[in-house]
């Protein structure tokens, strides 16, 4: 697979660590678990969307873009990053930021990733809970465009099949990591949510005829749908790599259980991911995404889902600037 022919911006520090977790594995009693750490990629700290970036920000540039537009959540690691991207190659930004979490705390309204977007410098703009963010964006463009501007417009958590690239680049990143340490991969677990990282690992791994399952933990939507936003971005993007033959649906699972009271709003079990993987691990995750995924991973492993010996990769996605953002939830 030659990604060489998309345009491409370097941007992440990679490959980025896979590293095994020696004592969460006894912990829990197997399986054999390791973490590839995409919380180490490097602009803004790090984090899934900058693999995502390099391909959009190379589009951009293509087309000879001045102003990027995006959309995320209050606290969304998208927008960090892709601010971060923008203040690094020039590029103008601006972002609205959905209301997903009903709160007037400050803390979560005025921290984390939205203090680093100010620092940034990208033009803020905010939208209530259900707001078709797509057309608002769209709706932005069009008003910088009159202005002058060459607007290149996001989707929310840059999940469109370019985005959708560098988790492509990331499966064959993994894989051939893996081979060098003569690991056997059974399965790679990560939170899904926008649907473009789960959408790139299975398209890489479908196209490397690899056979390791890929399991999603939604943090949003319900599992037919989620499912449906995977298989549909995975097929466009498979589509986009000239990669002959159809996707078989069974290829895309998404374990939708863990979402609690909803999107970003935090559960027990995230609170115990978290708090386990700092004090077995050394290793932090984040409260909305890769914390609810873990969450996810130690109940199915206790509810023996995986075999003693399987070797289970899980995707850190990073975000952990989401962690300052919801103290009173995380320490008691």
């Amino acid at each position: 697979m030659h990604l060489a022919r998309f345009p491409r911006v370097k941007l992440c520090h990679a490959p980025t660590p896979l590293e095994f977790m020696p004592n969460l594995t006894r912990s829990l009693g197997g399986p054999q678990l390791w973490i590839k750490r995409d919380d180490c990629t490097g602009v803004a700290l790090g984090g899934n969307k900058n693999r995502k970036l390099e391909f959009l920000m190379g589009e951009a540039l293509e087309q000879k873009a001045t102003h990027v537009v995006t959309q995320g959540a209050v606290q969304s690691n998208h927008v960090r990053q892709t601010a971060a991207v923008c203040a690094k190659l020039r590029l103008k930004c601006s972002a609205l930021l959905e209301h997903r979490v009903d709160t007037n705390d400050s803390t979560y309204l005025d921290n984390g990733n939205v203090l680093m977007d100010r620092m940034l410098g990208v033009q803020l703009g905010s939208r209530p809970a259900g707001t078709d963010m797509q057309a608002a964006i769209e709706a932005v463009g069009a008003d910088l465009s009159a202005q002058g501007e060459v607007v290149y417009l996001i989707p929310g958590g840059g999940s469109n099949p370019t985005g959708a690239l560098g988790y492509v680049d990331a499966a064959f990143e993994l894989v051939a990591q893996a081979n060098a340490i003569g690991l056997r991969v059974d399965r790679v677990v990560h939170a899904t949510g926008s649907a473009g990282t789960q959408a790139g690992l299975v398209a890489g791994m479908h196209a490397m005829n690899a056979g390791i399952a890929v399991l999603g933990i939604g943090v949003r939507a319900p599992k037919e749908t989620q499912e449906a936003n995977v298989l549909r971005l995975a097929r466009a993007t498979l589509a986009k790599l000239g990669v002959a033959g159809d996707l078989p649906s069974q290829s895309v699972v998404a374990n939708c259980d863990y979402v609690g009271a909803g999107y970003g709003i935090p559960t027990p079990g995230m609170v115990e991911a978290v708090t386990l993987l700092a004090r077995e691990e050394g290793i932090f995750l984040d409260p909305v995404y890769s914390g609810k995924g873990m969450a996810g991973l130690i109940d199915l492993i206790r509810k023996g889902y995986f075999g003693p010996d399987e070797n289970v990769v899980f995707v850190h996605t990073g975000g952990q600037a989401g962690l300052f953002a919801y103290a009173d939830s995380l320490v008691a």
